[in-house]
């Protein structure tokens, strides 16, 4: 069973995240999890995003990848409990300890081994496997050749995890020490700076005072920096390596990123087999925030990860969400950037909506007054259209360049 599995830094991203296709979603609650900065959830909030995502049929696991020293293990034992007892899928975790404390506390608790952990061969991977762990989050270092060799030596009821699509770091599998160093947030206990997106002089020993840029483009040297990955062209040959998770990162990024993302690769597993062009799901993913786009390592290092521009690019802005279905034939909206009348707004859906196009004619406020020029922050509007919209799908304009 094939599973593609969506960021939710939180509740609005987990609920996008579903309503776009997601089979299940990775967060964290407020300890122990690798985005200390993202929303993330309280104990509260853990539970009634369990208790969502088992009512629509889904999963959802929590990470505890941080890597762990001696303090972060106080209180993590009640931790781990809670997680168990509101019902968690499934912890990602990358440490030792912790794995061998969830077994002590909870062993009926399904563990994911996290990309964190480095799993780089076969033999790691049985080390894992021989602690009982459900599912192995590979290192993102890996080959698709790579992949297939540890998926042949370990139990066939170990599951596969690999990412297939987000922002990618310059160091093994997110072990980093910059951000640390320069600014004392450990990113391998979720505070990361991405120092890696600053811009960097090279200052030769002998002179001082002398610093030399390496230009890359006009707005400075990215050396540190990398691209993001995309395979939504390569699904099927991860499949056939025995990959059965296909895992988006994205836990900082914005719900119009998420529903972009996330539908598009859900049309793409939805439509493996057919003889149906990928390439307008691939121009899907130029309309949300991304950088270069890579295949990583996936398949050898030719194609490097690194040596892009830190500056972020997009052919589509978000500009409003969908709150309620149609209704004498308006629907209300939620505006999230300014659009005027004559604009041409284009649908994002998971429905059969999608891409559809609408000219905005005037519109009204909650009062029924005409607005002419949605300027108000997250003003709500009713917008007149014939298309049959339901309330998540996203409204969006393309950028004039």
């Amino acid at each position: 069973m094939l599973e593609l599995l969506a960021p939710a830094g939180n509740m609005d991203k987990l609920k996008t995240a579903f309503y776009y296709g997601a089979d299940a979603c990775y967060f964290a609650g407020t300890k122990f999890g690798l985005r200390a900065y993202a929303g993330n959830f309280t104990d509260e909030n853990l539970k009634e995003s369990v208790e969502y995502a088992h009512k629509l049929g889904k999963k959802a696991y929590v990470t505890v990848n941080i890597i762990a020293h001696n303090e972060d293990f106080l209180d993590m034992e009640n931790y781990i409990k809670y997680l168990y007892e509101i019902g968690v899928d499934a912890v990602i975790v990358a440490d030792v300890g912790i794995i061998s404390l969830i077994r002590k506390v909870c062993p009926n608790l399904d563990v994911h081994v996290s990309t964190q952990a480095n799993i780089t061969n076969k033999y790691s991977a049985k080390f894992f496997t021989d602690m009982g762990v459900k599912r192995l989050v590979l290192a993102r270092e890996l080959s698709v050749k790579e992949i297939k060799e540890i998926r042949d030596y370990i139990p066939a009821d170990v599951e596969i995890e690999t990412f297939v699509h987000g922002a990618m770091c310059i160091s093994y599998s997110g072990r980093c020490l910059l951000s640390n160093y320069l600014t004392n947030r450990d990113s391998n206990k979720g505070a990361c700076v991405q120092a890696c997106r600053w811009e960097y002089t090279i200052h030769e020993k002998s002179r001082d005072n002398e610093e030399y840029p390496i230009y890359e483009d006009s707005r400075g040297t990215y050396i540190l920096n990398s691209k993001d990955l995309n395979m939504l062209n390569h699904l099927q040959e991860l499949i056939d390596a025995g990959v059965t998770s296909f895992k988006i990162e994205g836990r900082m990024k914005s719900v119009y990123y998420v529903a972009t993302v996330v539908n598009a690769y859900r049309r793409a597993l939805n439509q493996l087999g057919s003889k149906k062009s990928v390439a307008p799901l691939l121009e899907e993913l130029n309309k949300t925030s991304h950088r270069n786009y890579t295949t990583g390592f996936y398949f050898g290092s030719n194609n490097k990860e690194c040596l892009s521009s830190s500056t972020p690019v997009q052919t589509h802005e978000f500009m409003a969400v969908v709150l309620s279905e149609n209704k004498d034939g308006r629907v209300l909206i939620e505006q999230r950037n300014r659009f005027k009348v004559g604009d041409i707004l284009e649908v994002l859906s998971p429905n059969a909506t999608f891409n559809k196009l609408i000219e905005v004619t005037p519109m009204l406020n909650e009062k029924g007054e005409e607005v002419l020029d949605a300027l108000g922050v997250q003003q709500k509007l009713f917008l007149k259209t014939k298309l049959k919209l339901m309330p998540g799908d996203i409204l969006r304009k393309q950028i004039n360049n």
